[in-house]
């Protein structure tokens, strides 16, 4: 429920009864546990840290650098400034340096690691950090200095890293923008320095990663958004903007797996290729849809060529995220791991560039810092390593598990009074002889169970709604 943009959708109407929704939002966080307020000493601790540490670094305020975030955020990770160099681009990219204010083994490391990440809900978000230093002393909000990691990655004229280095330093951001002022600015042709130069390096960027064989699956994003005194569900699409600023970060990790690999210490985000029969069953939907996949390409050129708003392009979509399921963190500490890559980033991967609502980014940015001042890696940091991956783990599921709880428990609230109507819906996913199916609702936005023999996959279908209830969060439909 994070960094997306909207497209069009058509007028929803506004939802009343936010109180009793609620309540669903507090029983969701009550069914997974979700940590509410933070401890006393956690708190204590946190007022004590915020003041600027004093550390020596360099003093980089001079650099103009600009945050861009959804509209309203204040736990800001990154800042970036881009320049335009004879042989290519220089990327500053600061991250946020948390590792500035907490101690490991100390009262906010400890509960850093019961919760993992910042979990975000329609309501209310269930932070990572105190908000005193996530949306405080430690964010990049702008106009103020904050110590940063920053990272200086050099890129030639096609954008390919041929550089790269991160040290602590001073920092203060010249603005703090949304996605939409950046996409405007770019289309208009406004746009300056920096935000021109994004949309540039942007572009190389993803056309590196095709080379590669890289992969985003271009599905819009099912969402819970604010309407008027209540919410509505959305589909989203990132705009270019947005996938412009994520290849800076995704260009960052690869620089930090790469020097975690070098250093033969770190922790990876990794996942496994397909297995070949998962591949095989996803070319044969392709082929069951009329999906062209051409011999030779990969699974990533054929998504890129792909419009998610034709029905049987949706259901290949749905069904062929088997292929980017599994993945994982993999901690090491001497030899590397022998798979060490990540499959839909076609290379190996850290994350080090969400530190303020993602424990292990702290941890993968300590270890870069080391390595590039060639320094031992503190040995709380190499003592933590081998805990991360679980924990992160566990932390991924339960944000996740928020995350569709409340899309399905705002499903169930729209539908409540239309029991018994007809809609227009696509079948998303269907399994070849076994009854029932997932059907995609445009309006409103609902993806949910549909009932009935051999639902035709990817195919416009009517459906009846035979059940939302809100006590179960369960919406099914069926055939019509």
């Amino acid at each position: 429920m994070r960094h997306t943009s909207p497209v069009h959708v058509p007028d929803a109407p506004r939802l009343s009864g936010a109180p009793r929704l609620a309540d669903g939002f507090e029983r969701v966080r009550d069914e997974l546990e979700l940590p509410e307020e933070f401890p006393q000493p956690v708190l204590e601790e946190a007022e004590r840290v915020a003041a600027p540490p004093a550390v020596p670094r360099a003093d980089r305020t001079d650099l103009p650098l600009l945050t861009v975030d959804p509209p309203g955020s204040m736990d800001l990770d990154q800042a970036l400034c881009i320049e335009q160099r004879p042989s290519g681009f220089r990327v500053w990219y600061a991250i946020a340096d948390v590792g500035a204010f907490v101690r490991p083994g100390g009262e906010i490391d400890r509960e850093a690691r019961v919760r993992g990440e910042t979990v975000y809900m329609p309501d209310t978000r269930v932070p990572l950090h105190p908000p005193v230093l996530s949306e405080g002393a430690a964010s990049l909000l702008p106009g103020v200095v904050r110590p940063a990691a920053l990272w200086c990655l050099d890129l030639d004229a096609e954008g390919r890293t041929v550089g790269a280095d991160v040290s602590r330093a001073l920092v203060r951001s010249r603005e703090r923008l949304d996605y939409d002022y950046v996409q405007a600015a770019v289309d208009t042709g406004t746009a300056d320095d920096t935000l021109r130069l994004l949309a540039v390096v942007g572009a190389l960027r993803l056309e590196l990663e095709r080379e590669r064989g890289g992969v985003s699956l271009p599905t819009p994003d099912q969402e819970v958004v604010p309407f008027g005194d209540g919410y509505r569900l959305e589909f989203r699409t990132p705009l270019p903007a947005e996938t412009w600023n994520a290849q800076i970060s995704l260009m960052t990790g690869m620089a930090a797996a790469a020097m975690m690999l070098d250093a033969e210490m770190g922790v990876l985000r990794t996942l496994p290729a397909a297995p070949p029969d998962t591949l095989a069953t996803v070319r044969r939907v392709a082929a069951a849809l009329g999906v062209p996949w051409p011999d030779g390409d990969g699974f990533g050129e054929v998504v890129r060529a792909l419009d998610p708003k034709v029905p049987a392009n949706a259901a290949f979509l749905k069904e062929s995220a088997a292929l980017l399921r599994g993945a994982g963190y993999t901690a090491f500490n001497g030899e590397p791991p022998k798979d060490a890559s990540h499959a839909a980033v076609a290379a190996p991967y850290a994350h080090v560039t969400a530190p303020l609502r993602r424990l292990v980014d702290r941890y993968g940015t300590e270890v870069c810092l080391a390595v590039a001042e060639g320094v031992p890696v503190p040995e709380p940091v190499q003592e933590a390593l081998e805990e991360l991956p679980a924990l992160m783990t566990g932390s991924g599921r339960r944000a996740s598990a928020a995350e569709r709880a409340c899309v399905d428990l705002v499903e169930a609230f729209v539908l409540r009074d239309r029991v018994g109507q007809t809609f227009d819906a696509v079948v998303v996913d269907a399994e070849q002889g076994r009854p029932g199916g997932v059907v995609q609702v445009a309006d409103p936005a609902v993806i949910a169970r549909c009932d009935g023999d051999a639902l035709p996959l990817g195919e416009k279908v009517q459906v009846r709604l035979t059940r939302a209830d809100l006590a179960t969060r369960e919406v099914r439909f069926t055939l019509a």
